[in-house]
């Protein structure tokens, strides 16, 4: 199944199971969705459910939040995360703070989602990861899936929070088929937010990663093996809440550390991680110095060729297993 058809799916389970959930949107009804992850719910539920929205992020994230204040639980779909730019204090100041600030009588449960992070050839405005910009906020939940059962299983969770959800996609992985377990193809299927998945088992070193950048580690994995090298793949899923005591556990049993990401280094997704690993009790057993593979620090060039080494790729994954472990 498709990371496309399995959050289609989890829409439509989750529209069906409660009539307060409604999804709206920039070409989510009419069109079927920009990236057709919408399909088929308009005919089915109708315009009151699935909403087109006008070009304006401002306004109809607005419009979710104040629905989720009085009771609904609005999906609230960006064409890209780069748009929720424009309505960034609705996400943060309006949702993000208001359960705190109303002493916890005004919950906001609201998700926000759609594709986040490069996408091919779409020049600066376009491809930005938001995962270290939302992750930054108290009051909100991050998470970030790579495969169809975490699109899945996080979509569904989300929208049974009543905490605000901020859901980072990936465009480039929308169209990518995974095999789905008769678990995860089940109505009542979640996937708990703030727990990591260890995606491959593996003694010498960790590799640490979110959305996309979790395929690439794992083929940098597969490479590796040949050479006697056993990485420990590690799928975040959640930015916010972080879980921690995953990775920790995993720096304990290979004593060597390397986050890998598309978002930018300063401030970013690895080095939360790195100096989280450093604070803790994970520290003691580090070989060598934890390592962040990112984005490169500019904004996002357009030319193909520029924009392939602006991003880890699976050999600078296996380049700097190679450096860490000295070999």
């Amino acid at each position: 199944m498709t990371v496309r058809d399995a959050l289609n799916q989890a829409l439509d389970e989750e529209l069906e199971r409660d009539e307060k959930v409604f999804l709206l949107g920039e070409e989510v009804a009419q069109y079927d969705g920009a990236y057709k992850i919408s399909r088929g719910l308009w005919k089915k539920y109708g315009d009151k459910r699935i909403i087109d929205t006008p070009i304006s992020e401002m306004g109809f994230t607005g419009i979710a939040v104040g629905a989720a204040m009085a009771g609904l639980r609005p999906i609230c779909e960006f064409m890209t995360f780069n748009f929720s730019m424009q309505a960034i204090d609705q996400v943060i100041n309006s949702a993000g703070k208001t359960l705190y600030m109303s002493a916890g009588m005004v919950p906001v449960p609201v998700v926000f989602r759609g594709p986040n992070g490069a996408s091919a050839g779409v020049g600066a405005q376009h491809s930005q990861c938001f995962a270290a910009w939302y992750g930054h906020c108290p009051g909100l939940k991050v998470v970030s899936p790579w495969s169809s059962e975490d699109a899945k299983g996080l979509l569904k969770a989300s929208v049974r929070d009543d905490n605000p959800v901020v859901m980072l996609e990936n465009e480039l992985m929308y169209g990518v088929p995974f095999e789905m377990s008769e678990e995860a193809q089940s109505k009542d299927f979640l996937v708990p937010i703030g727990k990591a998945k260890i995606e491959r088992q593996g003694t010498h070193v960790t590799l640490v990663s979110h959305s996309r950048s979790v395929g690439h580690c794992l083929e940098a994995a597969a490479v590796l093996v040949k050479e006697g090298v056993e990485c420990e793949v590690v799928n975040l899923r959640t930015i916010r809440p972080m879980d921690v005591e995953s990775i920790e556990a995993s720096v304990v049993k290979t004593n060597h550390l390397i986050t890998v990401e598309g978002g930018w280094p300063q401030f970013g997704v690895g080095a939360e991680i790195c100096a989280r690993i450093m604070e803790g009790p994970a520290f003691n057993y580090l070989d060598a110095p934890a390592v962040r593979l990112t984005g490169a620090d500019v904004p996002m060039p357009y030319a193909k060729v520029l924009e392939e080494n602006c991003l880890p790729q699976v050999k600078d994954i296996i380049f700097a297993v190679k450096k860490t472990l000295n070999i």
